[in-house]
């Protein structure tokens, strides 16, 4: 594994920036009434994609250059704008003097994440599909009914309105990718993730298993096929975010992947 500096912890924080910033351009083009906008700060993006979304923060920022009080400024003006608390995503390498600007202004922890990563290449081995299943690209008909898969794998009592429709805006992007996987024709699991060219990375996100299917490796399964169309792709890199401690931890590090850093989600309620 490469030595994480941060030109890397740049790449990496792509996986999160511009998915986010497409997300914001598909809604502005199918749920005008959510407002979702975008803008750039201090050589990242302040995102909002709606009110209780978990998709909305800053990310990216500080990385390519210094982070100062006056883009924390603008920062705080463009999500009061919109009626939302501020929330900033930072990194072990945006440094003490950055952690020192948000202390000042009184930010709070809202969430802890792990950076996990791993390098691709042409040359990568994988295990065969579970017998019985089958693992093939999604089609775009199938957004809503693979959306509801995830939905119900975090949330099975119903997910919050704000966490609906989340997978669908993925199959509307250019560099989206997403597959399923099938026994007997039924979808069963599905995986999704986005190609960020500019910076040769795979994002992976937005997988989930039905629960009586859970436990006959079909996310090991998707991950694989994500991960081979992302070196078709030109990828680098296949990075995830996720919680530490978690199912999908182990599942990426069995497959080779790397805890890069973990990081922080700051956020100053309005």
């Amino acid at each position: 594994m490469e030595f994480v500096d941060k030109a890397l912890a740049r790449r990496l924080e792509s996986c999160e920036e511009i998915p986010q910033v497409e997300y914001v351009r598909v809604f502005q083009k199918t749920r005008p009434e959510i407002g979702a906008a975008v803008e750039q700060v201090c050589g990242g993006h302040m995102v909002f994609a709606g009110l209780g979304s978990p998709i909305g923060r800053v990310t990216g920022a500080g990385l390519d250059c210094a982070f100062t009080a006056a883009d924390l400024d603008r920062i705080e003006q463009f999500y009061r704008s919109h009626g939302a608390p501020s929330q900033v995503d930072l990194c072990p390498m945006h440094g003490p003097e950055t952690f020192e600007i948000f202390k000042e202004r009184g930010y709070a922890i809202a969430e802890l994440n792990n950076v996990l990563y791993r390098k691709l290449d042409a040359a990568m081995k994988f295990a065969s599909v579970p017998s019985g299943c089958e693992i093939r690209r999604a089609r775009l008909e199938e957004a809503e009914a693979t959306g509801a898969i995830v939905e119900n794998a975090f949330f099975p009592d119903g997910a919050p309105e704000a966490f609906r429709g989340l997978i669908a805006p993925l199959y509307q992007m250019e560099q989206g990718l997403a597959f399923v996987a099938t026994v007997d024709e039924k979808l069963v699991a599905c995986g999704t993730g986005a190609v960020i060219l500019q910076h040769r990375m795979f994002a992976l996100c937005g997988a989930g298993t039905l629960a009586e299917y859970r436990g006959r490796g079909l996310q090991t399964a998707l991950l694989q096929a994500r991960m081979q169309a992302a070196v078709e792709a030109g990828c680098e890199y296949a990075v995830v975010v996720t919680q530490g401690g978690t199912t999908s931890q182990r599942n990426v590090e069995r497959l080779g992947f790397r805890v890069a850093y973990s990081k922080v989600t700051v956020i100053k309620k309005l």
